[in-house]
């Protein structure tokens, strides 16, 4: 199945992604702590590092889930086919990726003033399932077309 040299070294570079971040974040959280321990007063417009982690983290995140969509839309394009495709598999991620982004977008605070804020905390969770949504209704339209 690893026959593909780029198809190895994605595997390769995720796996090293996956370590990196496996002790990245822990040694993170020790540091938090540490310093809400030592009562350092910090900025509230201001990012920590954990919280800046948690933004990587996010935005990582993001990449891979659009990035997994593309293979599907590809093969389905090149061979005009879907056989093997589960079709109720794409359904329950739109339906998951519909209702974590409403979750999110109702959650949004009533004050505008809070809601910019919200909004750009929020954003790689944002993409990531509307754009996926969207990815999928391509994945749906093959299913189909074909």
């Amino acid at each position: 199945i690893l026959g593909s040299k780029s198809l190895k070294n994605f595997c390769v570079t995720w796996i090293i992604v996956w370590i990196a971040l496996g002790v990245i974040l822990p040694c993170q959280l020790l540091l938090r702590n540490q310093a809400q321990s030592t009562v350092i007063e910090s900025s509230n417009n201001s990012l920590d590092m954990v919280e800046m982690s948690g933004f990587i983290c996010g935005y990582i995140s993001c990449v891979f889930y659009l990035g997994s969509r593309f293979p599907q839309l590809y093969k389905n394009f090149q061979r005009r086919s879907t056989e093997g495709t589960s079709y109720l598999l794409f359904a329950l991620a739109m339906m998951g990726n519909c209702t974590y982004g409403l979750s999110l977008v109702l959650k949004m605070p009533a004050t505008a003033s809070f809601r910019t804020l919200y909004f750009l905390h929020h954003l790689p969770w944002l993409i990531g399932s509307f754009g996926v949504l969207f990815l999928d209704i391509f994945v749906s339209f093959s299913c189909f077309s074909y």
